[in-house]
């Protein structure tokens, strides 16, 4: 067995001698080391030994195996260093070669509205409030003052889940839940996506952003509602704007109105962009109507209040003078990148 071992240990010598790379490294060490190598055969016969040659054989076997395991580790480490050498120079970099432009993003126009919207209001006193998109019809028509067979019902028909559930129209859902969880003084504002069953068209979309607003308390008044969008169109468009109010009929409100600003290219004397007439709608606004306040357990004897509506991309649109909904929602970069 003493043989044995020194010709093991003589031919794995010559073997790492020849060998150049991990593979050959690999199977040298399976060859002596595995389960079946060579030396492990050894190892597994040392039992039929005397009890005066085990020690003996078994020192030498370890010295061996130590010295196999050695020379495979200290290979292994030069093969890596080798490895390490060739890949620093097959991949050499000039740091003083100019770097390919990058792209750089930057948010989408009705992000930056929303935005820009958002901190007008914010810094008017007023905090944001948001819900989930699909709500009941109780949020959405009834406790808005529109219950069954109401025609405001069909004008922003929408896309029912249930008999219950529904794709907002309006964050005017958000509204009600805010009055419904929150007690008054209330000033809130709610932006999000809705839906309705519009054909897509220039200025039309099934899926749309609003901006809606409310403020609830006691004393107010419609002066109080008039003073606030007016400061808010001074802030968002400049001082230069003129506001306009037109009464109008909404379910949940009365009195109502709808707010026009003065045409942004013709200033009032007549365009295309505000269809000849000098001045172009924004919103819709009106005082809370009792019932309303009603259905979310607050007295109209005590509270009042308004509550306002708009379009963020029709106020995108206007802002940039964008002439089709469609090309906020068609991912198009050459669209995109002037923003």
């Amino acid at each position: 067995m003493k043989e044995q071992l020194q010709k093991i240990k003589e031919e794995f010598i010559k073997e790492m001698e020849k060998s150049r790379d991990k593979l050959s490294l690999e199977n040298i060490r399976l060859k002596y080391l595995g389960k079946k190598g060579e030396l492990t055969a050894i190892l597994k016969q040392m039992g039929k030994l005397s009890s005066e040659e085990r020690p003996l054989m078994g020192k030498l076997a370890n010295e061996v195996r130590e010295e196999i395991e050695k020379r495979l580790e200290e290979f292994a480490k030069a093969l890596k260093q080798i490895e390490l050498e060739e890949k620093l120079k097959s991949e050499f970099i000039d740091v003083t070669m100019p770097v390919k432009p990058r792209f750089t993003g930057s948010l989408h126009p009705l992000s930056t509205v929303t935005s820009q919207m958002e901190d007008t209001f914010m810094s008017m006193g007023f905090s944001v409030v948001e819900g989930p998109e699909v709500d009941t019809i109780e949020n959405n028509f009834d406790a808005l003052n529109a219950p069954k067979y109401h025609p405001s019902r069909d004008m922003t028909d929408t896309f029912y889940l249930n008999n219950d559930l529904l794709l907002r129209t309006q964050t005017s859902t958000v509204q009600i839940r805010t009055m419904k969880t929150q007690k008054p003084p209330i000033r809130m504002i709610s932006p999000g996506r809705c839906f309705r069953c519009d054909t897509p068209d220039a200025t039309h979309s099934p899926m749309f952003h609003q901006l809606e607003g409310l403020v609830i308390d006691k004393g107010i008044t419609f002066a109080n509602l008039k003073y606030t969008l007016e400061e808010f169109v001074r802030r968002f468009f400049g001082d230069d704007i003129t506001v306009k109010f037109r009464p109008h009929n909404f379910p949940f409100t009365e009195p109502s109105a709808e707010v026009d600003v003065l045409c942004f290219k013709c200033k009032g004397h007549g365009c295309p962009t505000c269809k000849g007439e000098g001045f172009i709608e924004i919103l819709g606004a009106g005082m809370v109507h009792p019932n309303v306040l009603r259905n979310c357990n607050i007295d109209p004897e005590i509270y009042s209040g308004f509550a306002f509506g708009m379009g963020i991309d029709r106020i995108t649109m206007m802002k940039y003078e964008i002439e089709d909904i469609r090309y906020m929602y068609e991912n198009d970069m050459r669209f995109l990148k002037q923003f």
